[in-house]
């Protein structure tokens, strides 16, 4: 595979790379650069995430080494699972069996837990180098990487810790490319904005798309004044909020009738979920067809080859949201087929996927 194919197949499914330059310049100086994505094991598995699984495989079929932080710290200070380390540490093995089921070779991933990265002194001295370079204020703004508002940290001061241990987390690991949703831009930036103050490698930043929420984006998006980030952090698809969600164990009936109900307004394709899920999770395989079973009476039986050609179809009118709903509700039943069988047939996902269920899970 040449320079260009690895850029191409880079930059396929995402929305941002910082820079291009950049990552043309660690492709062609090293066959291997070092990868990660930090995430934090926070319960059940929706569809979204197989947005950042898909690119990983991309980054370690084009040769990189590739590192997932299963960031169990940063976890417990965000609340998640309510700060329960034990059941921390079971979301993270869960997700690698939803990982396992989408097909990924996890011999090929150097799994992390932070407290590995945590109990060494030099983290720390990192940690603190960083925020020697860096604002109060710059830190607050970041604190949307964690879903969360700035007055957040005035009762939780841990909370202002998180955003530093995410560039140190970058730092540490000496990386080439920082891979997450463009709901962690804030810290990646401010990893790069870093890197010269404190002499270390400025870290090239893969940006996926965020899926918004079955139940659409809200009236919110329509005001001026709402920060991207912001919107994403209360109308992205989420776990805490299962109704907004179609998680990977789903049946079929499950994921067909909240298909069904979910917002998805005629010929509109901005922040419409079903569409979404179309373009970054049906349509990122590249021999992937839609086919649209229509009646006779609308035009009949549709296969739709590209995602540009459906966005040109739905934006014209020529597909019905109800023909479209039907349609993507198949063919994501059949691409969750191999990760249901695989939880399904192991032991200690059923078990782990009981014991999430029952959980409190907090955003």
């Amino acid at each position: 595979m040449d320079i260009e194919e690895k850029i191409s197949r880079v930059i396929h499914n995402t929305v941002e790379i910082v820079t291009v330059d950049d990552l043309r310049r660690v492709l062609e100086t090293n066959e291997h650069p070092r990868g990660y994505i930090g995430y934090e094991p926070s319960g059940l598995v929706h569809v979204g995430w197989l947005i950042w699984m898909n690119k990983i495989r991309d980054l370690i079929d084009i040769g990189a080494e590739f590192y997932i932080l299963e960031a169990t710290w940063h976890a417990y200070i965000n609340d998640k699972l309510g700060g329960d380390m034990e059941l921390i540490r079971k979301a993270a093995r869960f997700t690698r069996k939803v990982m396992e089921g989408l097909g990924i070779d996890l011999s090929k991933i150097k799994f992390m837990d932070a407290e590995e990265l945590v109990s060494d002194k030099e983290y720390w001295g990192l940690l603190i180098k960083s925020a020697k370079h860096s604002s109060l204020a710059r830190i607050k703004r970041a604190l949307t990487i964690m879903g969360r508002k700035s007055s957040e940290a005035e009762t939780d001061f841990s909370k202002l810790i998180y955003p530093l241990m995410q560039v140190t987390d970058i730092f540490y690991l000496d990386l080439d490319i920082a891979l997450g949703g463009t709901d962690q831009r804030k810290a990646h930036m401010l990893a790069r904005d870093l890197a010269e103050k404190i002499g270390r490698k400025k870290v090239v930043a893969i940006h996926t798309p965020i899926i918004t929420g079955l139940q659409g984006p809200g009236k919110r998006m329509e005001s001026s004044d709402v920060e991207i980030d912001e919107f994403y952090s209360e109308y992205k698809m989420s776990k805490s909020k299962p109704e907004t969600a179609i998680f990977v164990h789903d049946s079929p009936d499950d994921i067909k009738r909240k298909i069904r109900k979910a917002y998805c307004p005629p010929r509109e394709t901005s922040f419409n979920p079903i569409i979404e899920i179309a373009r970054y999770l049906l349509f990122s395989n590249r021999e992937f067809k839609l086919y649209i079973d229509r009646p006779e009476k609308y035009g009949g039986p549709l296969t739709v080859h590209s995602y540009r050609e459906l966005e040109k179809l739905y934006s014209s009118g020529e597909i019905h949201p109800l023909d479209l709903k039907n349609a993507v509700a198949d063919a994501l039943i059949n691409l969750l087929q191999p990760i249901r069988d695989k939880i399904n047939s192991d032991k200690e996902a059923r078990s782990i996927l009981e014991i999430l269920s029952k959980a409190k899970i907090t955003r």
